[in-house]
């Protein structure tokens, strides 16, 4: 007997191996007609997929997390497949999965047009209407090879070359199109029901810019209609709010060709940096952190003895002098180690807490970089602490309490967490990961959160904490990370005496609550749209005058205000009063302040605010208490 547990707890017992389909219609019809594929024992596999011992099983539905992977990873083949249809010259490589959607890379002489993506899509939904079946097979390395060669396929053949003769390869077929891969797919092409392509870009094939150039056609695949338009009416929203263009107009900063990855920061941009800065330098303070600064170019040695050299080369910037190599460090840790080792410590001191505003450089790929959101020059809100094994729980615990405060503070209410696991490529035995791992899984359960873990992904010296900002118009955003680190601190000689008066190697724990400040405040500028609450502002009110008789009364009010540390101008210009309302009302100051005689004579303004709202005549000190009222973290 072979005996299936579900999600439930329930168990059925079946005589023979059995298949998820056959699993789902023996739960009953509805399940069977909605199973997009199964999930035994963690791993998810096709319907078909036959079951011969004891397992665990969900039934893929549209309702499980893993839905729209299945989706989107089978219409991709639909989009291979009526692309072959319509150009039969096509050759297919590769079409992965990526968030929200997936691409397809495709070997083809003449460029794909827009009307050429509107034809595929046309032939997507055929294929789809048509209600293919979707099988699964096998075959053997040498034997795919064969047969993708006889059907022209060169680069899918290239593909099977290089996998282990000794392995089976699994191929899916739906009508005349069959393609490598390991799936799972939807049982029928009648699933696929809500997709769009949106665009057609270059890829070298392999990644690798020595190759030929490939198209990749990308698209977005969603359960229905309604999760597909809110989709495009996120992107439609996002092109309102992009940083770049809501920089430029706002005039907040600019990037140039001589300095790719690189960013010029102008006054009113940084002026909202410095807010940010201070406002994380306070946080700082406030819990226990001592600022400090190290050098931006430090000796190949060092980056050999942390680990980078060997694991990290081919994202940092080098340079020589005087035959000695060097690299601009890509990461502060390194620095902050010197800067403990060079005093003795006792345990009793411990914890140590360094922060510093560091400004790092990485080599990302030109074709990576992306506004003020991927760069190559950036600025981090770095902090390490050293600390006992002992103090792990509490140090992760309050950075997480800090963390939540920070994200409020700057209007973000919805924070995902995860945790990212052990790298194959990584320093450190599997038991001191073990540990780390261990360790911050426990402190998120003394924090009473929940969390989502990502294997792989942690960094090649320790796991990590990563906190995920949704922003206002639902996308996620990765800022803070708390990272766990058995390994650097030992390889660079870090030590305190202990209770027993023996040396020991402490804890390094790595955080950082808003990451690059570059990319935050590209977040900032995307989730508010521009609109800053008055506390980040770059210019918080203008102060606008009628008639040349209230100048003096306008210019007094800027001194008051100004004086008092608020971020204020004035427009004094000979222009109508309208249009200046309305000129800053594009510059999306949130406060206008109108002195004409009426107000000068009482020693008032009166006060609107960008959405139109007028908020009546008041004494400048009256406003000036208002604007202390917003300010959040001082």
């Amino acid at each position: 007997m072979i005996r299936i547990t579900l999600p439930d707890g329930s168990q059925r017992e079946f005589e023979h191996a059995v298949s998820v389909q056959d699993i789902a219609l023996s739960i009953g019809p509805g399940l069977a007609k909605s199973a997009l594929a199964g999930k035994v024992d963690g791993k998810l596999v096709d319907t078909s997929h036959r079951i011969e011992a004891d397992a665990a099983l969900e039934i893929v539905t549209e309702k499980h997390p893993d839905a729209l992977e299945v989706i989107r990873h089978s219409t991709a083949h639909l989009l291979a497949q009526a692309t072959q249809r319509l150009f039969p010259d096509t050759q297919v490589t590769i079409g992965p999965v990526i968030d929200n959607g997936f691409y397809y890379d495709f070997a083809r002489k003449t460029p794909f047009t827009p009307e050429d993506l509107d034809k595929i899509e046309v032939e997507m939904k055929k294929i789809a209407a048509e209600g293919m079946p979707v099988a699964r097979s096998l075959m053997g390395r040498d034997a795919a090879v064969d047969f993708f060669k006889g059907k022209g396929e060169l680069y899918k053949a290239e593909i099977i070359a290089s996998i282990p003769a000794d392995q089976d390869l699994s191929l899916y077929a739906q009508g005349e199109f069959i393609d490598l891969c390991r799936g799972p797919h939807v049982p029928n092409t009648n699933k696929l029901k809500a997709f769009k392509l949106m665009k057609v870009a270059g890829a070298y094939w392999r990644g690798d810019a020595k190759n030929e150039m490939l198209q990749r056609v990308y698209g977005t695949a969603w359960l229905n209609d309604k999760d597909l338009k809110a989709y495009l009416t996120q992107l439609e929203e996002a092109e309102k709010r992009d940083h770049r263009k809501i920089g430029k107009a706002l005039d907040l900063f600019h990037l140039q060709e001589e300095a790719p990855g690189l960013v010029f920061w102008h006054p009113k941009g940084w002026s909202i940096w410095q807010v940010v800065e201070q406002y994380m330098r306070k946080v700082y303070r406030d819990s226990g952190y001592q600022e400090v600064r190290c050098p931006q170019i430090l000796d190949q040695t060092l980056w050999q003895k942390t680990g980078h050299w060997e694991n990290y080369r081919e994202n940092m910037f080098t340079t020589g002098s005087e035959n000695r190599d060097y690299a601009l460090k890509p990461m502060n840790c390194p620095g902050h180690v010197q800067i403990y080792n060079h005093g003795l410590h006792s345990y009793k001191e411990l914890p140590i807490r360094y922060g510093e505003f560091g400004a790092c450089h990485r080599n990302e790929p030109s074709g990576a970089l992306h506004g003020i959101m991927r760069v190559r020059g950036f600025t981090q809100d770095d902090g390490h602490i050293f600390c006992l094994e002992s103090q792990i729980e509490a140090e992760v615990t309050a950075f997480h309490r800090q963390a939540m405060k920070v994200y409020a503070d700057f209007g973000f209410s919805e924070i995902a967490l995860k945790i990212a696991l052990r790298p194959d490529k990584r320093i450190g035995s599997d038991e001191v990961w073990d540990k780390a791992e261990q360790t911050l899984r426990a402190a998120l359960r003394v924090s009473g959160v929940e969390w989502q873990e990502l294997p792989g992904e942690g960094a090649f010296y320790g796991p990590k904490i990563e906190y995920h900002m949704k922003d206002s118009i639902g996308r996620a955003w990765q800022v803070g990370t708390m990272q766990v680190d058995f390994s650097m601190p030992g390889r660079l000689g870090a030590e305190y005496v202990g209770e027993d008066s023996a040396r020991h190697t402490p804890v390094m724990l790595h955080r950082a609550i808003v990451g690059s400040l570059e990319r935050f405040i590209g977040v900032l500028i995307e989730h508010h749209a521009g609109n800053f609450p008055s506390w980040l502002a770059p210019v918080q009110a203008v102060v606008m005058n009628i008639t040349d008789a209230q100048a003096e009364a306008v210019s007094q009010a800027v001194q008051t205000l100004v004086s008092q540390g608020f971020r204020v101008e004035a427009d004094l210009r000979n222009e109508k009063i309208g249009y200046k309302i309305r000129e800053h009302t594009l510059q999306k100051v949130p406060y206008l302040l109108v002195i004409g005689d009426r107000e000068r004579d009482a020693g008032a303004v009166s006060v609107r605010i960008r959405s139109g709202e007028d908020l009546g005549s008041m004494t400048v000190a009256q406003f000036a208490e208002r604007l202390k009222g917003e300010q959040i973290g001082t």
